[in-house]
């Protein structure tokens, strides 16, 4: 799976592509993100910008999210810093705590484009607190509540497709057994019409040999 990492470096232009475990690596991690820069999925782009804060000496979140009205998918997602952890309030503690509920303004904004084309939007650089000189263990590239949302979003579609097929087939077998019903019915009245027939003429000859006897 490729990004396209092209920009210029003077007269020169340098490339770089993302691959490794879900499709996704970056093989050039001196570089950081901008404006403009394009990945072939939103994993490809958090997962750069993750490597990013983890060079850089900070823990990434997710800023804000926008779903299409269409299908439900998303098509543009903010990510940002997280700002001061706990290890860092000690010391100046409420001068700390105050900083961290403005909240930290380094953020990274993508969009999808069309499929398989997502583009950074907008990317702020600096933040207001010290960064940290080393990061626990990073979070999964992919939130895991995101992808069951849409595991769960595509189920649900998958679902909807099945009941509305089930409908169809109920209806279609329902009108045919009312269709053999009416068949039945139909060769039942006959049948007895036929026995009436047949009781009458049973009568009628039984009449007969009663006067050639007589």
């Amino acid at each position: 799976m490729n990004v396209d990492m092209t920009a210029d470096d003077g007269s020169r232009k340098t490339e770089a592509s993302v691959c490794g475990e879900m499709g996704l690596c970056v093989t050039d991690n001196s570089r950081e993100p901008y404006e403009g820069m394009v990945f072939d999925s939103e994993e490809a782009a958090r997962a750069f910008y993750d490597e990013y804060a983890g060079r850089t000496g900070f823990i990434t979140r997710v800023l804000s999210s926008r779903k299409s009205e269409r299908d439900g998918s998303i098509i543009s997602r903010g990510l940002g810093c997280r700002g001061i952890s706990d290890s860092q309030k000690s010391g100046n503690g409420s001068q700390k705590r105050d900083r961290r509920k403005e909240g930290c303004t380094a953020m990274l904004l993508i969009k999808r484009e069309k499929p398989g084309r997502w583009i950074v939007r907008k990317f702020l650089r600096d933040h207001n607190h010290s960064l940290l000189v080393s990061l626990p263990k990073r979070r999964p590239t992919f939130d895991e509540k995101d992808k069951r949302i849409q595991e769960l979003t595509a189920e649900l579609r998958i679902k909807k497709r099945l009941s509305a097929a089930y409908h169809e087939q109920l209806l279609t077998i329902m009108k045919d057994v009312e269709s053999h019903n009416e068949h039945l019915s139909t060769k039942l009245q006959t049948v007895r019409d036929n026995l009436k027939k047949l009781d009458t003429t049973r009568v009628f000859f039984s009449l007969v040999n009663r006067c050639l006897v007589a």
